[in-house]
């Protein structure tokens, strides 16, 4: 039977989209706010926490020490050990899953009904009674190790680390939030222990719920789970100051095929043209085939399989990021192409026909993101750090579709920076070398 329900659990992961999503904020008892989307037509729940600061909380000389804590949550807990409390979530179907980056760390959870009190027992173990046993902290430790000893020798990861160091010097977001091979190292269970209290405390949490519960049932299970969380944690970091100057840094790489990691300054989540902007991005390079950068570096040239760019809006700083692979004899091509298409949609503008069929795109795309309770939870609580309108998911395409083609292209002159668009390139480019402006 528990089998059943477990599979049971693993299907529900794969709802049908939703054509609309109900949203009620709820206050428990002890006055933790939640949002919920109350579905009872199946005997399940997702349930997403996430706590602000992550990995951007470690003093710089303990780095990695979030990342390192948050993956030994699920390591045993109170009087379970890892392997028992494995087996202890796997008895009633239930599913917890960590993760941490730059600005948060996240708890998902997904759970039956009839487990649910069980379910979130062992949660709040992990929340508020992590073991971090000696034999567990060795083997998560060497697991990250090991991706970092990966990372050091994958293109992808040395570009976009380098451009980080680069743009945010000085900053936690300027490293990576998994720390080198050296922090991680030596980092301490007493360091593990400073990690838990920097991130879990009551004034950097965000909740939601989508499934079969009620504001009276979650409001009773938050404060159970974490009303007697410390009130305050860690302090944030300061905003980032992002330091780009246009050029190329090029990184020396035994490797047939070059990859490069571009960006500048981009445009926080707040500013009141960020639709506009998002609309220009899909135009630009937003992963469609139809975008602009896609045409011209891939179809009509063919220097690359794909080019992509996505702006890229943290809590601390906002960029306008880009990425793409090409052979070495063709990198100084494709970097050429791609700043002169960032040039002319700056100093040109978009067509109407191009902002209609975005729009088109990003209105139609939108409804499948809601193809689960899972999916819905993590929106709903993305949304709350965003600081949205809990009425946010029935206005967005409404917001898209009222960009017009002036304002984009005024955001396009503003946005786009081609004197500050700066390459990091990790290979052997023919023709191309470092502080080289295009």
């Amino acid at each position: 039977m528990k089998r059943l329900f477990a599979a049971l659990a693993l299907t529900l992961l794969s709802l049908p989209a939703w054509a609309e999503v109900d949203i009620a904020e709820i206050t428990s008892p002890e006055g933790i706010t939640a949002w919920l989307v109350e579905e009872h037509e199946i005997p399940f729940t997702a349930l997403e926490l996430r706590f602000r600061g992550g990995t951007s909380l470690d003093p710089e000389d303990k780095r990695g020490a979030v990342y390192l804590m948050t993956g030994l949550l699920e390591e045993g807990a109170g009087d379970l050990d890892a392997r028992s409390y494995a087996r202890a979530l796997e008895e009633v179907a239930a599913s917890i899953g960590y993760d941490a980056n730059s600005d948060y760390v996240s708890i998902s959870a997904r759970f039956l009904t009839e487990n649910r009190d069980e379910a979130v027992a062992l949660l709040r173990q992990a929340i508020h009674a992590p073991r971090f046993d000696p034999e567990a902290v060795e083997r998560v430790r060497a697991q990250v190790l090991s991706g970092l000893s990966s990372d050091l020798k994958r293109p992808n990861a040395i570009a976009s680390n380098a451009f980080s160091q680069m743009a945010f010097d000085g900053h936690p977001y300027g490293s990576d939030g998994k720390g080198t091979l050296e922090s991680v190292a030596a980092l301490s269970r007493e360091d593990l222990l400073a990690a838990h209290g920097a991130v879990f405390a009551r004034d950097r949490l965000y909740i939601g719920a989508v499934g079969d519960i009620t504001a009276e049932e979650l409001g009773k299970l938050v404060d159970d789970l974490l009303a007697d969380l410390p009130e305050s944690g860690a302090p944030i970091p300061p905003l980032a100051k992002v330091d780009i100057t246009g050029g190329t840094t090029v990184i020396d790489f035994d490797t047939p095929q070059s990859v490069a990691v571009f960006g500048q300054q981009g445009i926080d989540r707040d500013d009141p043209d960020f639709f506009a902007a998002y609309i220009l991005n899909q135009i630009l390079g937003g992963g469609s085939f139809e975008s602009r950068l896609m045409q011209e570096v891939r179809e009509k040239r063919g220097l690359t399989y794909g080019v992509y760019t996505y702006l890229a809006p943290r809590d601390l700083a906002a960029l306008y990021m880009g990425g793409v692979a090409s052979a070495n004899n063709r990198m100084a091509e494709t970097v050429e192409v791609i700043r002169a298409e960032w040039a002319d949609l700056a100093e040109n503008g978009v067509t109407q026909d191009e902002l209609d069929k975005a729009k088109t795109y990003l209105t139609g795309a939108y409804p499948l993101r809601f193809d689960g309770n899972a999916r819905i939870a993590g929106i709903m609580v993305g949304m709350q750090m965003q600081g949205l309108p809990i009425d946010y998911i029935a206005t967005r395409n409404d917001m898209v579709n009222a960009v017009t083609l002036d304002e984009i292209n005024r955001v396009a002159s503003e946005l786009l920076r081609p004197e500050q668009l700066h390459f990091v390139v990790v290979g052997r480019p023919d023709g191309l070398d470092s502080d080289a402006i295009q």
